[in-house]
């Protein structure tokens, strides 16, 4: 090999390390930006809405499932009928014995007594309640996020100014100055809740649609309470105050030269051509967000696939045509070149809607199951320590119920593991 032959070549080898040492940096730097860090232990600390368990555990499964190289855990600490007050009073019980690094904090519509009771006495009793709670986690070194209390079911388009919105921002900006942070989840869900209540007077005024069938609800008939649809919208706006990204990871192939142009949160190998078929492996740092069959059809009004969970693959200078794509044989749908030149987002795809798609929607799909057998068995050992008086029975049901629990956390993050994927993308006859 000529000297000047060695030396284009040793540059290439110093540029690809560089190049590559880049691209790693800057995926660290986007995970870190994620509030929840390895080893965090995570309470979710509020009234009701957060004792049903159901936004927490959507947040537990996006967490696990993105970040599955962190050490995380996750528990409950919601108690019907709460009021921050109450919260601050059972911190020591609820919060701390479990070793939290991390809570979040939802009240105030007991507060106010759901309205009954907004005046500045019961405003300052909440603000009371909101500054030992974060007084007291900042002298235990636990970062706390204050969340403004969750929408209700009153117009959005004259609530924006209501007392309990102007309460929460006072105990938002309280946190701030304790040196907490703080999460603005009524005014992130009163922006969905304004596009749903749209429709719904869209329904009303036409005369010609099944107006109960079709008309969209967030709540149950109380108006406070949420349902699967209102608890995902407060998932939503608190994983988006915690900084949740929103790509998961990317891969960009060359159809014609077989080669990998880009990835970013994901590695691209071995790609081969069978035929007029391509077919590549795929390893991913995290998995997208799933949740199951009838939740995508929530996604018509929270981002989810847009704002969190964007799982893309491009192939560029495919010949005209429709491509069906596999993963692991799993059929993932039809896509026109165009289209995979311009990227799709795999996150949700399947051949049929009554299946998972990808290997990675089976994979989440198992991980729900998992993280309701923990907060199904917490439920338990509550109503346990709550109405039984055995006291040997539930030193028993305790130790069991720890070992039990670790069980369940390993097999949470050995289901939420990425894998390597085969893909297939093989052209359709017309």
């Amino acid at each position: 090999m000529s000297t000047s032959r060695c030396s284009h070549e040793v540059r290439r080898i110093v540029l690809t390390a560089m190049l590559s040492l880049a691209c790693s940096w800057a995926i660290a730097v986007q995970a870190a930006d994620f509030a929840l860090q390895d080893g965090d232990t995570v309470v979710f600390l509020g009234d009701s809405l957060t004792a049903a368990r159901t936004y927490g555990k959507i947040i537990e499964n996006y967490s696990l499932l993105r970040f599955p190289d962190r050490k995380l855990k996750f528990f409950n600490a919601g108690f019907g009928g709460d009021t921050a007050a109450g919260g601050a009073k059972r911190l020591e019980r609820d919060v701390f014995s479990l070793g939290a690094t991390v809570v979040t904090v939802a009240f105030g519509t007991n507060d106010i007594g759901w309205g009954a009771l907004a005046d500045d006495a019961h405003k300052q009793q909440y603000l009371n309640g909101i500054r030992s709670i974060v007084t007291q986690c900042r002298a235990r070194g636990v970062r706390v996020y204050v969340c403004s209390a969750a929408v209700t079911g009153a117009d959005p388009t004259k609530s924006e100014d209501s007392f309990l919105q102007q309460m929460c921002d006072e105990g938002l900006q309280l946190s701030r100055d304790l040196g907490g942070q703080a999460i603005d989840v009524q005014r992130s869900m009163r922006e969905i809740q304004k596009r749903i209540w749209a429709h719904n007077e869209r329904l009303a005024a036409d005369k010609q649609k099944d107006r109960d069938k079709d008309k969209v609800a967030m709540f149950a008939a109380d108006g406070v309470h949420l349902n699967d649809l209102g608890q995902l919208i407060m998932a939503y706006a608190i994983l988006k105050g915690l900084e949740a990204p929103a790509d998961v990871s990317s891969l960009t192939i060359d159809g014609q030269t077989l080669q990998v142009e880009a990835a970013s949160g994901c590695a691209g190998s071995d790609v081969t051509r069978d035929g007029m078929a391509i077919e590549f492996s795929r390893l991913d740092h995290g998995l997208p967000f799933n949740y199951g069959l009838f939740y995508a059809l929530h996604y018509v009004w929270v981002p989810v696939p847009q704002e969190l969970s964007r799982y893309i693959l491009t192939v560029k200078n495919l010949p005209v045509g429709k491509y069906r794509i596999t993963a692991d044989g799993r059929g993932l749908g039809n896509f026109n070149a165009q289209s995979l030149a311009q990227g799709v987002n795999l996150t949700f795809a399947t051949e049929n809607g009554w299946v998972p798609g990808g290997p990675w929607n089976a994979q989440a799909n198992v991980l729900r199951e998992l993280t309701d057998s923990r907060h199904d068995l917490a439920a338990s050992q509550l109503i346990a320590r709550t109405f039984l008086k055995d006291e040997s029975l539930l030193t028993k049901l305790k130790v069991t119920e720890v070992k039990a629990d670790a069980e369940l956390i390993n097999m949470q993050r050995e289901v939420a593991r990425p894998r390597s994927y085969r893909f297939r993308i093989e052209p359709i006859p017309e």
